[in-house]
């Protein structure tokens, strides 16, 4: 009973204390548009992306953008013609001009994802742009999504415009999964701390990322990342650390095109870097398991275990506890458009999650850690080190 009482006590203060992180209206925030539009480059790192190019590309080509902006897309090292799909898909659908280059192969201490987002940002420094956008390649922008991210960030004084693109939410492991992903990182990172001065709470979405040219000079980004698996968090944080303002909130126009349809490929995505997240150390392992466990896993079988054993005591607390954790959850099924009985089903998915991060860590410890698209990268002690 005391067990389920700490997990009710946790969720209430979760509830009203960690910066109402289940409400999802923290979207781009009131803006008008510049007397003079800012110059613009766009910087989209891609490796064996011909998959999704087609249903991404085309749209970043097509920004309605009343001033000048250029796209660079850095293809890093592609072995399914990522390259020349982006240079035949700029030719048959126009559009903003389009450059294609690769930077080869990473040094040592570098990942990369950014070591190609380092060369493209090379590339736009001899347009000396205002802003940059640092986007991946498989998120399709609404026609005026680049105008907005610029009117906002011009209005409110941001140095980092970040946008939680949409993710695809079609099969049901993407259904059960993908909005918790999302639920998990904002309670993890409430967007409203986010965009607050003075505090320490930082985070972006990698996958769409405004961000001042000066700001990222200053920030020396994204030298002084290099080696970061969590990239938009490391990039949030330094741009902060640095005095800068960010904002980070969830898009209406930004939507990720790129399919999770198997409990595999959301496995991976998770567990590549989940340890990474954990600082790669076993105490906070240890820690975050105890802590799933008492949040996500104690309510159920706290009213399950009560009126088994008839403790009536034990199963109204669980039943309150899992009640407001299935409240705090249908706001976010409710912006992916998905059923709401899906919400008491917020502890299976938190079970799954727990099992990711454990896997992440063995997978470390065996030395398969922080792998994507054929790279596994080392903890960053050991890559400064080598």
């Amino acid at each position: 009973m005391w067990i389920a009482v700490g997990s009710l006590a946790a969720w209430l203060w979760l509830l009203l204390c960690q910066g109402f992180f289940w409400r999802t209206d923290v979207r781009l925030p009131a803006r008008r548009e510049p007397r003079a539009w800012p110059s613009v480059c766009v910087v989209v790192p891609a490796r064996d992306e011909a998959a999704v190019l087609p249903d991404s590309l085309p749209a970043l080509l097509a920004q309605d953008y009343p001033g000048r902006a250029e796209i660079f897309l850095v293809d890093d090292g592609s072995s399914d013609g990522t390259g020349q799909l982006a240079r035949e898909l700029a030719e048959r659908h126009g559009g903003l001009p389009l450059t294609v280059d690769s930077p080869g192969e990473p040094p040592a201490g570098w990942t990369g994802k950014l070591w190609a987002v380092r060369h493209g940002i090379g590339l736009a420094r001899a347009r000396d742009p205002e802003y940059l956008l640092l986007t991946d390649a498989d998120i399709a922008h609404a026609p005026d999504s680049l105008r907005q991210l610029v009117a906002a960030a011009d209005t409110g004084g941001f140095d980092a415009v970040s946008q939680m693109a949409r993710l695809r939410v079609e099969s049901l492991w993407e259904r059960l999964v993908v909005p918790a992903f999302v639920y998990f990182f904002a309670q993890l990172y409430p967007f409203r701390r986010i965009g607050k001065k003075g505090t320490r709470t930082a985070a972006a979405a990698g996958g769409c990322v405004l961000l001042r040219a000066d700001a990222a000079e200053r920030a020396r980004i994204p030298d002084a990342i290099r080696h970061a698996v969590i990239d938009d968090v490391a990039l949030a944080r330094a741009v902060k650390g640095g005095g800068g303002h960010i904002w980070l909130g969830l898009a209406d126009a930004v939507d990720s095109v790129r399919p999770y349809p198997r409990l595999h490929d959301l496995w991976r995505m998770v567990s590549r870097c989940a340890y990474a997240q954990l600082c790669h150390n076993p105490l906070v392992l240890v820690g975050t398991v105890a802590g799933l466990a008492l949040v996500y896993l104690v309510p159920p079988v706290a009213l399950l275990a009560g009126l088994a054993a008839g403790d009536t005591a034990t199963a109204v607390i669980g039943a309150l506890a899992w009640l407001v954790m299935t409240g705090t959850y249908v706001p976010m099924l409710r912006y992916y458009r998905q059923p709401l009985w899906l919400a008491p089903l917020l502890p299976f998915t938190a079970f799954l999650y727990l099992l990711m991060t454990v896997d992440s860590a063995v997978q470390h410890y065996r030395g398969r850690g922080a792998a994507w698209k054929g790279r596994t990268y080392a903890r960053p002690d050991t890559a400064a080190e080598g």
